[in-house]
């Protein structure tokens, strides 16, 4: 566990944040021209705010590029692949992915086909994860595997999380480590009974404990100073929020990713 005074976490808590735009049109209530906006206006606070990374779609990454460009800053630019369920085809996957880095995508975080690892399919696990992560770290991006903890029970996170460890510590180097995670959620799994959807401190803790020595993203559900601090002092790397300037405020936010 790591410990950062609460001072020094305000200092430094948007080098922390993925600032996270993912919903589409029709998930918004909005039609496209009026999602593009939201998507103009988040990578413009981005910027203005001095966030580590705008999380988007794909078929925004070249407009955030762009942005990025004009406006002569060092935002990075992520996007999400075979998003949200992560059960397409391998080919699929790199197909997505290569179209990404081809875009100008700086981290590619992989949705896990945890579905097939719940069901056994372990050997299409770690193909998918030995090859997302040669895709991505042959282009010099960082790599981030989501496992949507909030499908899987306490031993499959454990069981999960240390699998995608042990083909990244068995196939990369070890100054690799740094630009592969394991990141704990979608923000749009559907949960039973109002549960949690993504990052909790316990699920957290299990990645932590077992994903070592690669890094933590913690996704889903962080909308405060406070629980982002927490997840931080935890050992967290990134943290993937809808409220990134709400959390760099000290405030609290209604939105649920």
């Amino acid at each position: 566990m790591c410990w950062f005074s609460a001072t020094s976490i305000k200092m430094n808590v948007k080098q922390y944040l993925d600032s996270t735009y993912l919903k589409t049109a029709s998930q918004a209530g909005l039609s496209e021209a009026e999602n593009t906006l939201v998507v103009k206006n988040a990578i413009a606070e981005a910027i203005q705010e001095g966030f580590k990374l705008i999380m988007i779609r794909p078929e925004y990454v070249s407009l955030a590029k762009k942005m990025i460009v004009e406006a002569n800053s060092v935002l990075l630019v992520g996007t999400v692949i075979d998003f949200p369920e992560g059960k397409s085809s391998l080919e699929t996957k790199i197909k997505e992915a290569n179209e990404a880095i081809t875009n100008g995508a700086d981290d590619l975080d992989f949705v896990c086909n945890y579905e097939a690892f719940k069901s056994g399919d372990l050997d299409l696990v770690k193909k998918e994860i030995l090859i997302g992560t040669q895709i991505g770290l042959a282009n010099d991006k960082t790599v981030k595997w989501i496992i949507e903890v909030a499908a899987l029970t306490d031993k499959e996170i454990i069981q999960l999380s240390a699998l995608i460890k042990n083909v990244v510590v068995s196939n990369f180097k070890e100054d690799d480590f740094d630009s592969v995670f394991v990141k704990s959620s979608t923000g749009f799994y559907n949960t039973d009974n109002g549960l949690p959807n993504g990052a909790t401190v316990p699920a957290i803790i299990m990645m932590l404990e077992n994903v070592s020595p690669l890094p933590v993203k913690a996704a889903g559900g962080v909308r405060s100073f406070e629980e982002a601090s927490e997840m931080i002092r935890l050992g967290v790397k990134r943290i993937g929020t809808s409220a990134a300037k709400a959390i760099a405020n000290g405030e609290i936010s209604p939105n649920q990713y």
